[in-house]
């Protein structure tokens, strides 16, 4: 009785490993969108791969990494992209910042990835949720126009710096200016506005992007159901 439970234990695993196996050479040959997507489909469902967490991984990115996305995130930790999009080491070369703001920093991070490491899809990914734009509107509210100075040594620490970059985007001032809450259309437009600056950015990504070399899109993560949309802009 125990050598039948045995085999049946050991037949399961072998069946469990060459479907997973087939999955990974499936999910190998997609273009680094669709991976992306069904990445996060999969974590959705509860149904992750978990491939390339091994130590025979970190052994064979020694030699060196090619990481075929680029996402620029929140660094919120209920926001980890290599695992809302169900990837492993070395397939994403994360940026992480409160609030995804794109500054010289970020922009140079992401012209090494592309540019030095080939990756071929870049998504700059907000979040529902962010406590950066949720600080930058509560400093749209209460800095009136006969209380912004004194409101602004208030706010005078490094977080600031992150309030004035968003205030200073194009999109977020158009946001603020309609009526109604201001939160999710905030979230999007911080997303649009670094997308935006990517494709923009000389010399290299602006090119790279003209050229079709590299894909440049927005995408934002909802922390209530896991889903991942991505923008059309």
């Amino acid at each position: 009785m125990k050598t039948i439970f045995k085999f049946k234990s050991i037949l399961l695993m072998s069946i469990f490993s060459i479907s997973a196996l087939t999955i990974s050479a499936q999910t190998t040959d997609l273009d680094p969108i669709t991976k992306l997507k069904e990445g996060n489909g999969r974590f959705l469902k509860d149904q992750m791969l978990h491939q390339g967490q091994t130590s025979h991984k970190v052994q064979e990115l020694i030699k060196g990494q090619h990481p075929f996305a680029v996402v620029v995130s929140c660094s919120d930790s209920r926001v980890s992209p290599e695992i809302v999009f169900d990837q492993g080491l070395g397939d994403i070369f994360s940026i992480r910042t409160a609030g995804n703001v794109m500054s010289n920093y970020e922009e140079g991070s992401v012209e090494y990835a592309a540019e030095h490491l080939h990756s071929k899809l870049i998504v700059v990914m907000g979040h529902y949720g962010c406590g950066a734009v949720k600080a930058f509107l509560d400093y749209v509210e209460k800095a009136d126009d006969d209380n912004v100075s004194e409101h602004q040594e208030k706010t005078a620490d490094h977080i600031s710096s992150i309030i004035e970059k968003l205030a200073g985007e194009e999109e977020e001032n158009a946001v603020i200016k309609e009526k109604g809450d201001h939160y999710a259309p905030a979230v999007k437009a911080n997303v649009i506005n670094g997308v935006k600056q990517l494709r923009n950015s000389e010399p290299i990504l602006s090119k790279l992007y003209k050229d079709k070399e590299i894909q440049i899109v927005g995408a934002i993560y909802n922390i209530e159901s896991g889903e991942v949309e991505f923008l059309d802009i």
